[in-house]
């Protein structure tokens, strides 16, 4: 027996291709369907209304913790260490300037510079950093420092948001990274995460950077403690703020990766110093869950331009297939990856297999940058 689309997702997803915006409840029926295939195939019919050429995207760039020293605990990170612990690190100018030499050497034209909430590192140590690597490299855009250091910066100085902001980029940020959003209902938040941003403020700052002229990307993190209806709050939210600023280039979600290694800080300090949720004993969502909610995101996400693959967490094939549900790029070469990496993950792809993975799905692969143009031959 074949079984047919329900008529009421038949319908959402009819009205979604059409161009029309979903309702909260909408979305919230979407992923609870199980109607795989029919909910890829309209978010594929969305991007290819989107983007109808016949190419699809990915980037060059290095992803570079400067620091792993972190004031907030967050239970599914098995990267951060608290300041003075014997593992503790501050990268020195030199390395900085060797790796993004290495990123430039394979043909980048970013790096993604992000760390933790440092809790003694000055503003002027990150306006000089910025200095010194824009000096050294001009053309290399620094895609920098996730809301929640933006806001731990903002918190530390006492400073107004626009002022912090203002002074990285007149050292020379060039965009803001998504990171840090995971889900973005204070309810999750709380749960998962202690000493960090809030929803409103990660929004406020991009918010904040948006109104100043730049872009940044967006992020969910799923598949944890959240409800279905949580996940649509934080796609809502995102759209809520794009409808005011349109600054967001990007959307990536990826799946909660419960640590495959045991965390450094143990279970005790799990319990003892956030909200007591065990996340490496959460049940992983799958490949299924993965493909129906980026494709859910695709449709309900009318006004952010592109959906970026997360091979880095799903792997080659998977990666690939984001491409028929959503996608229309395949993310970063990601010369290197830390904090995915640290908790067991590990998926590594070369550049020749990316471009394989997107000519193989029936497009031509082209390099982009930040703001999604073309760049190269």
């Amino acid at each position: 027996m074949i079984s047919r689309t329900p008529p009421q997702i038949e319908r959402i997803l009819d009205k979604a291709v059409a161009g029309e915006r979903l309702t909260s409840s909408e979305g919230v029926e979407l992923l609870r369907s199980h109607d795989l295939t029919a909910i890829g195939a309209a978010a594929d019919a969305v991007t290819k209304r989107l983007h109808p050429e016949p190419i699809r995207t990915y980037n060059i760039d290095r992803n570079i913790n400067y620091s792993n020293v972190c004031a907030a605990v967050c239970d599914f990170c098995a990267f951060y260490r608290p300041f003075n612990h014997a593992e503790a690190y501050v990268l020195p100018l030199e390395t900085l300037y060797e790796k993004i030499e290495e990123t430039v050497a394979l043909g980048g034209d970013q790096i993604l510079l992000q760390g933790g909430l440092h809790p003694q590192l000055p503003l002027e140590w990150y306006e000089d950093t910025l200095r010194a690597l824009k000096t050294r490299f001009p053309q290399v855009n620094i895609h920098g420092f996730s809301p929640p250091e933006i806001y731990h910066f903002h918190k530390m100085t006492k400073l107004p948001l626009e002022t912090v902001l203002e002074r990285l980029k007149a050292a020379g940020l060039g965009s803001l990274p998504g990171g840090g959003g995971e889900i973005l209902v204070d309810r999750v938040r709380k749960l998962i995460t202690r000493g960090k941003v809030l929803s409103d403020g990660w929004l406020d700052v991009n918010r904040v950077w948006h109104k100043m002229g730049g872009v940044s990307s967006s992020t969910m993190m799923f598949g944890h403690v959240e409800t279905l209806e949580e996940r649509i709050e934080h796609l809502d939210r995102l759209r809520d703020l794009q409808d005011e600023t349109h600054g967001f280039t990007a959307f990536i979600c990826w799946t909660h990766q419960s640590p495959k290694v045991a965390p450094w800080f143990g279970k005790d300090a799990v319990d003892g110093r956030t909200g007591g949720v065990d996340m490496s004993k959460l049940p992983e969502a799958g490949a299924f869950e993965y493909l129906k909610t980026q494709a859910v995101a695709r449709l309900y996400l009318d006004n952010i331009p592109n959906i970026q693959s997360s091979w880095v967490t799903q792997g080659e094939k998977i990666g690939q297939m984001a491409l028929m549900f959503g996608a229309n790029d395949m993310g970063s070469l990601m010369i290197e990856e830390n904090v995915v990496a640290q908790a067991g993950t590990v998926f590594s792809l070369t550049l020749d297999t990316i471009k394989r993975c997107i000519t193989d799905a029936g497009y031509t692969p082209r390099q982009r940058n930040v703001k999604y143009e073309l760049i190269g031959a």
